[in-house]
This record gives structure tokens, C-alpha cells and sequence, in this order.
């Protein structure tokens, strides 16, 4: 089963929702990153989101073998390196998460949808 772990006392089974919830609280921390983005398909607006709703910006996947594709829809702050930004991310998230779930991450796919000015 997809997202479980067995182990000498059960199996364990990870939600996507949890793993999403955890890597975007991490990626939200990271540096030059502004929040998480949602983007409405109907009229191709991006909407920056709420902490609560950070989720809605993260998709997860978790392939048979227990490995984790995480896509990150981000709005970035301006006038930062995106390249120096999105390798901060990957390699914190990567840790974290691998470091949170027990299970790998396979792939880290980010979209830039957004540039803010932060004050």
C-alpha cells in the first residue's frame, strides 16, 4: 500500500495531506520564498494562500515503492535569486521531509507562479 511502512509492532500509514501539510510549513520558512500559490484554472489567476490553506499550493505523490514526488506552486519575494531560492528549498524540504516521513523523496518539481515586493 501506497504511503505504509511495516514494522515489527504494525504497519504505519502516512496520509499525502500530512506530508503536503509538513513540507509546506517547512518550504514557508525558507528563504525569498513569499507563500504558497493556488492557481484558478477557470481564469489563470494566481491567488497567494493563507497559512491554513498551504496544502492547496502542494501536491503529493507516492509511488509504489514508498518514493515522494512533491510539485510546490510558490510566489517568491523580488529581487532574490529563484535559482538560489529553489535549491534552498529542495534541499530542506528533501531533509525534512525524508527525515519526517522515513520514506524518500524521489523528485521536488517547483513552479514559480509569482513575484511580491515584501516590505
Amino acid at each position: 500500500m501506497k504511503g505504509s511502512m511495516s514494522t515489527d509492532l504494525g504497519i504505519i500509514t502516512i496520509d499525502p495531506e500530512v506530508i503536503a501539510k509538513y513540507a509546506g510549513s517547512v518550504a514557508v520558512e525558507c528563504f525569498g520564498i513569499v507563500g504558497m500559490a493556488a492557481v484558478s484554472m477557470k481564469d489563470g489567476l494566481v491567488k497567494l494562500l493563507k497559512k491554513e490553506s498551504l496544502t492547496k499550493g502542494i501536491q503529493v505523490e507516492i509511488s509504489d515503492e514508498n518514493k515522494i514526488t512533491l510539485n510546490f506552486h510558490v510566489v517568491v519575494a523580488y529581487g532574490v535569486s529563484i535559482s538560489a531560492v529553489t535549491d534552498n528549498l529542495i534541499s530542506n524540504v528533501k531533509y525534512k521531509v525524508e527525515e519526517f516521513t522515513g520514506m524518500s523523496v524521489d523528485k521536488i518539481n517547483i513552479y514559480i507562479e509569482g513575484v511580491r515586493v515584501i516590505d
